[in-house]
């Protein structure tokens, strides 16, 4: 069914991707309606918008993904669903049936009465995709003039479906035989369409990962969205072997190799930004499962004031970055967005003055001005061998990765000590355990003491949706929960607490976008002293808290308060004690 229409209208979307000048879109809208034209259509026939152009508008107006039918082949067995009559008419082509869901190309997306048609007649869901009406136009004369072709091309894809039943057995010669058909089904318009379908709908979702998994019977589909999976309608069984063949190609994996992990890397500009895709293979029982981590460099803040922090912590990470030298250690478990911050603070010191080189694995962001350094242990160059070379750099910041081993992190923390600021990762669940973590891993107390001067810890949590979050009474907090977490509900009378709702924007989820939640430790004199003694970590936690250190419970609970996000969302994040 189609979606909800965005608030935006469609003028404001052209003007807003600079599709059409203003004042030759003021006159087009006086002369359609003076003519009784859909503004739209107008445009498209006096040629004052480009059909692609158009198309992309579109498609954002009614939040719908875009196509493009270029070189399209449908499947035989697709058109035999739809009458060639309704198709020709309504400007419908079926594009990919995944289950009870069959996806369309629609040419006049503002037709609801054809969707309607279709779904009674298929008894399909319908998912409605825009493209221009002269493409659909030209693939509806190409259909009916050749059926032939058509069905030469089911006949491909019934082969590569033969090819992936379980169980098999392979003659000698077959595996290169197959491994031709792969790369000339990779190539074929049908995958092409289908893989750019899925990279646009996870940036049109706002996805930080695409996770293509192949099971038993077909494949799986799934976005990660603010933080959580959620599954999508995926391609049909028959292109199984082809999409994820088509994604190897396009990340510059070896596709014959099926039975190790591959790493690639896949630059896409699509929807007006450039993103870098870093793609990892992993082998299963089923075949080979591809996880895309979507990295947008216009998502990244740039500078730490935009990070959001509360004033005490900004206060101490801003002094922290403008020391000469010294260790800053960032941590956090996986996804908490920790890279993000590093950059944010690189960004803020990335000036034509200093030398900034990085090691990392794998890099994620490649920004201007700064040397990177991939990682890679194959060949022996590990973070402590790209350490010992880079100090021979004469830099002035270095940015580790992650400090991994006893080796890494001893020479990450003379590197602080002889002059350079140093920039680094570190798995703990809180910013004191930042301290123990080091001193576990062989570091003297002492010259941790001297070369650390701030700890910080992070999580990411979930932001209400601002167009569905709806205020909540006192006496319908969850106090059953608080009290569990030890929290007395008294501290939100007078707050502006709020719950998830869920509407279309969000995905009915309540929810929208993530923020940042950090705990920053700066270490003083006092501290230093007490690390040197080895005084225990939660009596130099009680110090820093009494120095005003807030805890990542305590900076959530103000979030709740604040009516950036949910009580229990706080409380999921933060955890116990």
């Amino acid at each position: 069914m189609a979606k909800k229409p965005s608030k935006q209208k469609i003028s404001d979307i052209l003007l807003k991707n600079k599709m059409i000048e203003e004042e030759i879109l003021r006159t087009a809208e006086q002369e359609a309606q003076s003519a009784g034209t859909r503004l739209e259509k107008y445009l498209i026939e006096k040629k004052l918008v480009k059909g692609d152009d158009m198309t992309l508008a579109l498609s954002e107006y009614l939040k719908m993904s875009p196509i493009s039918l270029t070189h399209f082949t449908p499947n035989q067995l697709l058109l035999d669903l739809i009458p060639k009559e309704i198709m020709q008419k309504h400007l419908i082509i079926p594009v990919a049936r995944a289950g009870k869901s069959l996806t369309v190309a629609v040419g006049d997306p503002f037709d609801v009465v054809a969707i309607d048609e279709i779904e009674i007649s298929t008894g399909l869901r319908i998912t409605p995709l825009v493209v221009s009406e002269k493409e659909i136009k030209e693939t509806l004369d190409r259909v009916t003039s050749d059926q032939s072709e058509t069905m030469d091309m089911s006949d491909v894809f019934k082969d590569a479906d033969a090819e992936l039943d379980v169980g098999t057995e392979k003659v000698e010669g077959e595996e290169e035989d197959n491994l031709e058909l792969s790369i000339q089904d990779a190539q074929g318009a049908p995958v092409i369409r289908m893989v750019n379908m899925m990279l646009l709908e996870a940036l049109r979702t706002g996805a930080s990962d695409i996770h293509v998994e192949p099971q038993e019977k077909g494949l799986s589909l799934r976005y990660r969205i603010d933080g959580d999976l959620s599954e999508s309608p995926a391609p049909p069984r028959n292109l199984m072997g082809a999409v994820i063949s088509r994604l190897k190609l396009m990340s510059g994996m070896d596709i014959a190799q099926r039975r190790i992990p591959q790493d690639g890397r896949i630059k896409i500009r699509a929807l007006g930004k450039e993103v870098d895709l870093r793609v990892n293979t992993l082998p299963t029982i089923h075949g080979e499962k591809i996880c895309l981590r979507i990295l947008d460099k216009s998502a990244l803040f740039p500078n730490l004031a935009a990070l959001g922090l509360d004033p005490e912590a900004y206060q101490g990470f801003k002094h922290a970055i403008e020391q000469p030298n010294g260790i800053l250690l960032v941590t956090g478990p996986t996804g908490s967005g920790k890279t993000t911050t590093l950059y944010s603070c690189l960004q803020e010191l990335n000036t034509p003055d200093v030398a900034i080189i990085t090691c990392e694995d794998p890099v994620e962001y490649q920004l201007a001005g700064m040397n990177q350094v991939q990682i890679n242990s194959f060949v022996g160059l590990t973070f402590a061998a790209a350490l010992r070379s880079i100090l021979r750099q004469a830099p002035d910041i270095i940015l580790v990765g992650e400090t991994r081993d006893s080796e890494t992190a001893e020479i990450a923390v003379k590197a602080a000590l002889t002059g350079h600021l140093v920039l680094s990762t570190l798995h703990t669940n809180d910013a004191c355990g930042a301290i123990t973590r080091m001193i576990d891993m062989g570091i003297e107390p002492s010259l941790l003491a001297s070369a650390l001067i701030l700890s910080q810890a992070q999580r990411l949590l979930r932001r209400l949706c601002s167009a569905c979050k709806k205020p909540a009474s006192i006496d319908k907090l969850p106090e059953v929960m608080l009290r569990e977490y030890g929290i007395d509900p008294a501290i939100f009378k007078g707050t502006n607490v709020h719950v998830p709702k869920g509407c279309p924007k969000c995905h009915n989820s309540g929810y929208k976008g993530r923020a940042a939640i950090m705990e920053v430790l700066t270490i003083d004199r006092e501290l230093r002293t007490d690390i040197v003694k080895g005084i225990p970590i939660k009596e130099i936690a009680v110090k820093a808290a009494n120095k005003g250190m807030m805890t990542l419970k305590e900076v959530g609970m103000n979030k709740a308060k604040e009516g950036i996000t949910s009580i229990e969302e706080a409380l999921s994040v933060t955890g116990g004690e």
